[in-house]
Parts: C-alpha cells; sequence; structure tokens
C-alpha cells in the first residue's frame, strides 16, 4: 500500500494526520497537497492565521496626493478606506464602519471629501476619523462620550517608498523587518522610475474561479511562459523582437515568503530597452533614459532597470510585476475556489505623454483585461482548480530547481511562498484540519 513517503507513485490515500506541505530537502522533493487549494477549513484558517497576521498592501501615497484625497479598498475580505487626512496630512486608514450601528462611511471607491456622512443615522466624521456631526445630539445623555465614538484605526499602518501598507495585527513586527530583501526589490523599481512614481488613474478589477494561491505562484512562474504564452511570444517575433536567447535568469528567497525571479527581457521595456513594437522614434527617448540611469546609479545597476525583468512576491498576496510595464496587483479569495484581483499601473511621475502611451499600451497588450497572458492564465487556473476535484492525485509537485541554483523557470519563488505560509498556518497547514 503506498505512503505518503513513497514518492513514486501517486497518493491517494494520505494519512489523516500528515503536513500540507511536505519539504523533503535530501530527495529534493516539494509537494503540497490540493486541499491548501479546496478546503474550507483551510481557508477558515487563512483568514485569521495568515491575513490576520500579515502586512497587506492598501494602496499607493499618490493616489491620494491632497488633503481630504480617499480610495475606499477591500483589503482580505473588509471594507476600508485610505484618506489623506486635511489637518495632520497623514495617511489615514480606517474601517469603513460607522461607529453608531455599523454601516459604510465612505460609499464611493475614490474621491475628496471633508467629511464622510454615514447615510443610515447621518453621523458624519472629518478626515482624520473625529466623530463631527451626530444630529439630535441632545437625545443622548450626557454619559454618552462622543470622543470615543470616532472612526476605527486600523491597528496598524505603515509606508514603504509611498506603498502603503495595514496590519489587523497590533503586535506585528514593523514594516521594513517584515518586508526584509524585498526591499530592494522595491527600491530597484522605483529609482529605475526616477525615484518618484505613481499610480497612474484606473483600476483593472476582475474574479475568477480558483484559488489566490494559484494566481500568486502563477504571477512568478516562468516555466509556463512559453507554453501558455505562445500566441505573444509569436506575435513578438512577427513584429521583429529576437527571442532566440530565451529567458535567462535566477529565482531568489528574499525572507518571510518574499521571493523575486530575475531574468533577461525578451521584450522591449519603457525603462529602459528599446524594441521594434515601440517605433523608430522611440530610440532616442530609450537611449536618453539608460542615459540617465547610468550616469546617477553606475552601469550595472542601470543595466538591472533596464534590460532585466522581475516578477516580485511580497508575502501573503501583493504582486510586483517590473516587464513590459509595472503593475501591481493584489490577490484574495473570498471562497476557497474564487479569486478577487485588483491592477494598478505604476509609473515615474510626470512622465512624458509619449512614454506614458508608450506604458500603458505595454501593458494593455500582455497584462490587461483583453491582452495575451490574463486571458490564457485565467484559463489555466481555472483549468487546474477544476482538475482538483477529479480526486485520484492529492499532491501537487513543486519541485522544479531543488538540488541546484535556481534558475527563473524553476519554483524556488514558489517553494520559499509555501514554507511561510506553513509556518503561519501551524497545525491547520495539516490533513487533519483540511478535510
Amino acid at each position: 500500500m503506498s505512503t505518503v513517503e513513497d514518492w513514486t507513485t501517486d497518493v491517494t490515500t494520505p494519512p489523516a494526520q500528515h503536513p500540507l506541505v511536505v519539504d523533503d530537502q535530501e530527495r529534493n522533493t516539494f509537494r503540497v497537497h490540493r486541499s491548501a487549494m479546496t478546503s474550507e477549513e483551510v481557508h477558515r484558517a487563512e483568514m485569521e492565521r495568515v491575513f490576520g497576521h500579515s502586512w497587506l498592501y492598501v494602496g499607493h501615497e499618490s493616489e491620494i496626493p491632497k488633503p481630504g484625497d480617499f480610495v475606499r479598498r477591500s483589503v482580505a475580505g473588509r471594507p476600508i478606506f485610505m484618506v489623506r487626512g486635511a489637518k495632520s496630512g497623514d495617511v489615514n486608514v480606517f474601517h469603513n464602519s460607522c461607529t453608531h450601528r455599523g454601516a459604510l462611511v465612505c460609499r464611493q471607491d475614490s474621491g475628496n471629501s471633508k467629511v464622510f456622512q454615514c447615510f443610515y443615522h447621518a453621523w458624519s466624521f472629518d478626515s482624520e476619523g473625529r466623530l463631527n456631526g451626530v444630529p439630535d445630539r441632545e437625545g443622548y445623555s450626557n454619559g454618552l462620550n462622543f470622543d470615543e465614538l470616532a472612526l476605527a484605526k486600523v491597528a496598524r499602518v505603515e509606508s514603504y517608498r509611498g506603498f502603503v501598507f495595514a496590519s489587523y495585527d497590533r503586535d506585528i513586527v514593523d514594516l521594513e523587518t517584515w518586508l526584509a530583501g524585498a526591499k530592494d526589490y522595491i527600491d530597484l523599481v522605483i529609482d529605475g522610475c526616477g525615484g518618484s512614481v505613481e499610480i497612474i488613474k484606473g483600476t483593472n478589477e476582475y474574479s475568477f474561479d480558483a484559488n489566490y494561491k494559484l494566481l500568486v505562484e502563477n504571477s512568478a512562474d516562468g516555466y509556463h511562459a512559453a507554453s501558455t504564452h505562445d500566441t505573444y511570444f509569436k506575435y513578438l517575433v512577427s513584429l521583429g523582437t529576437d527571442l532566440q536567447g530565451g529567458v535567462i535568469g535566477e529565482a531568489v528567497k528574499l525572507g518571510n515568503g518574499h521571493a523575486v525571479i530575475e531574468y533577461s527581457s525578451p521584450w522591449g521595456r519603457p525603462v529602459a530597452k528599446w524594441e521594434p513594437l515601440f517605433g523608430e522614434q522611440a530610440k532616442v527617448e530609450i537611449d536618453r533614459i539608460r542615459a540617465e540611469l547610468v550616469e546617477k546609479y553606475g552601469e550595472e545597476r542601470a543595466r538591472k532597470m533596464c534590460e532585466v525583468n522581475r516578477n516580485l512576491i511580497i508575502y501573503p498576496n501583493l504582486i510586483i510585476n517590473d516587464i513590459m510595464a509595472v503593475t501591481v496587483r493584489t490577490m484574495f479569495s473570498p471562497a476557497p475556489n474564487r479569486v478577487d484581483v485588483t491592477a494598478w499601473e505604476l509609473a515615474p511621475t510626470d512622465e512624458p505623454a509619449s512614454l506614458r502611451d508608450r506604458r500603458l499600451d505595454s501593458f494593455l497588450t500582455f497584462l490587461g483585461p483583453g491582452g495575451f497572458a490574463t486571458p490564457d492564465d485565467i484559463e489555466a487556473l481555472e483549468s487546474c482548480q477544476q482538475g482538483f476535484t477529479s480526486g485520484g492525485c492529492e499532491w501537487n509537485d513543486i519541485s522544479r530547481g531543488m538540488g541546484r541554483g535556481p534558475m527563473a523557470n524553476d519554483e524556488e519563488q514558489m517553494r520559499e511562498y509555501w514554507r511561510r505560509w506553513q509556518q503561519q498556518m501551524g497545525d491547520a497547514a495539516d490533513l487533519g484540519g483540511a478535510r
């Protein structure tokens, strides 16, 4: 009878108590039980153990540049909003819930407002969260302290290079400690954009039938590119792009579940690698950008900014794809077999119109909702989720690249993610709790 330790056959009847993540360093094998993507019990545990005790991306400071500017978000399934304080100038992140009876106080996705009024009983709050309006205040006894009924701030809010994160865990480590080696790659992205960046107005939102962890894996999976996105590569070749050199690079562990794949770009980059798709007139602009980066950062760092792609995983659910454009993307599963995705495009502040047009065109061509990549990836991940229901084979293999220096088309970045996930989940990452 086969057991989980018998790696030569599929495990169809695993023991009742066994880790969902099996990392066998001696045999260079790494497997994840598929119930990690399908189990209601696992999903419930994730909500508390992973998303309740992590730093989670909320938005970028450039989205709220002026006092009173706000954006409304759902972060790990919780309604919150981020607003620039009119008096303090601080970035405030509040739970989007009236302290009276609980209704949403911010009901628009974005805008500017000095006051946020609950439509239910018209209690109103300012951009610092203070309660400043209560109809028929005289109806309350003197025992009620209205100062204690300010909007509730999310437990912890910190920012790194303009990226705003929040945590529901008051005792979590500071953000920079949490980010660990991922900070260096955020720096690389921002410095490559001239040191000042902004989120381009507009949001790409979509949902599909798969678990969010599959999309995390997919977002930094070099192994699938040639097969899944074959049409895109043929398109580039038809326009004169030279892909003969292939994809050369590595996977790097960054600590705390974060990881990145870096690889030579087979396509053009607005910062700053020219390709025929950009047109001849773009060469001068691209050369100018590169020269400025070389002067400021030196030849080697400028080369990485200009010629190297990076797909960065920031645990648990933020992806920064610095490829033919810079895309910031979050993903969250309201149910084990459903994922909600929100994506934004990051660009240099005050970027010339011609460069901005090229950047947006590159984004839409590959990563946009009707681009070459996104529909392919959705089809692949929904197919995986459907396949999980078949039974027979209960484990996913994520062993590629073990026993060697991991390359960009290996899976070390996924293993780093899953190791941290297993650590946070504790005894919930066990077959006994997953069924």
